[in-house]
């Protein structure tokens, strides 16, 4: 059975699963030590016992470092990446690992390929690490064997590094969205058609399309469901229209009760990601619902999925646009919206890779 030590960017969640915990969760015939960061400098979770989540998954917490170091003080830079290191390697000792899979997520995880003993290299990319040194990604994705990318932008951004990049977009935990279970009305009291969105409110999220539709109809709900970051310019003036509802985040159990209660969907922009060409989970859930979708785009920005989503440019647009899909006919393109889904399912991007990582022997 191959063996995998997986360096997540992210926790392991039982609520919100991301995209490394949604892979790594269904590989086949591996044993997987999956190394969560640590949520804060003063974190010790790292001195707790691994947990077994999955019977061949144990997740474990990373010691922090615990302040910035710069790559020029070199001492303290080597001293924090060995203790990690040191910690790796012990667990995956104990666990009686030998030779394994490395995968990795983070620019910042190159700081660990020296230090540890592995038999081949994956770089999983997700976004666009902006605020990291390029040379930290440059020479992860030069040393891995196989690369994956969640979209072409990214591919073309590491393809001078690399000759074995894989494009493998994100996707969605299908099973959630079966369409013929009994739902509950998470908002039995509206009788408005609802405008919905599902998603961390950002600071940098650009609410102004929605202020913009929530003033000029009234007669609309507009559904703001996730976590919400308070500094957000435009979430005072929304707070204050009785049209928009903010739930709160919710569990993913409870997501698609939510938006299958949504008359149209919607998929906004993030100012600090312009052109950002990665495909969210967020729209494979929305195309799971069969619901009619309205995205923002960005000037000169390619169309995303244009035969089953309205694409809005402007705030006026947009408006426009949210019409149109609440006088679409019942079932017009539900069934499209819905096999978009249905391909982009895990369990379909799991098998992909490892159909990619047995082609190419590293499984």
């Amino acid at each position: 059975m191959k063996q995998i030590l997986c360096l997540s960017s992210e926790p392991w969640s039982n609520q919100l699963p991301g995209r490394t915990q949604q892979l790594i969760s269904r590989l086949r015939d591996a044993q997987i030590l999956y190394f969560s960061p640590a949520q804060s400098r003063k974190d010790r979770s790292f001195r707790q016992k691994g947990r077994r989540v999955r019977p061949n998954v144990m997740v474990y917490s990373l010691p922090p470092i615990p302040f910035p170091i710069s790559e020029r003080r070199r001492l303290l830079f080597e001293m924090a990446w060995n203790k990690v290191a040191r910690f790796i390697q012990s667990t995956a000792r104990s666990r009686r690992f030998t030779a394994p899979l490395l995968w990795t997520t983070h620019p910042r995880q190159v700081h660990l390929l020296d230090r540890l003993e592995y038999s081949a290299l994956v770089y999983d990319c997700d976004q666009d690490w902006e605020d990291f040194p390029p040379h930290w990604e440059g020479s992860l994705a030069q040393a891995a064997d196989v690369v994956f990318t969640a979209s072409p932008l990214l591919a073309d951004r590491l393809s001078p590094c690399s000759s074995n990049i894989a494009l493998l977009p994100n996707g969605i935990n299908l099973p959630l969205f079966t369409s013929d279970v009994s739902r509950i009305d998470p908002l039995p009291g509206v009788t408005a058609p609802v405008i919905g969105w599902s998603g961390t409110i950002r600071a940098s999220l650009d609410l102004s399309p929605v202020l913009h539709a929530a003033q000029a109809r009234p007669d609309w709900g507009f559904l703001l469901m996730g976590a919400v970051e308070e500094d957000n310019p435009l979430l005072n003036r929304l707070n204050k229209l009785s049209n928009v509802f903010f739930p709160g985040p919710r569990p993913a159990s409870e997501v698609p009760d939510w938006l299958y209660r949504c008359d149209v969907l919607i998929d906004l922009l993030r100012e600090d990601q312009p052109y950002n060409d990665v495909t969210s989970p967020r729209l494979y859930e929305y195309l799971a619902t069969g619901k009619p979708v309205v995205t923002m785009l960005w000037p000169g920005q390619v169309e995303r999925f244009p035969d089953v989503v309205y694409n809005a440019r402007d705030p006026e647009e947009f408006i426009t646009l949210c019409a149109h899909a609440l006088e679409e006919a019942p079932g017009f393109v539900s069934q499209r919206r819905r096999d978009q889904a249905v391909q982009a399912a895990w369990s379909n991007r799991t098998r992909e890779v490892e159909r990619i990582l047995t082609t190419a022997g590293l499984l």
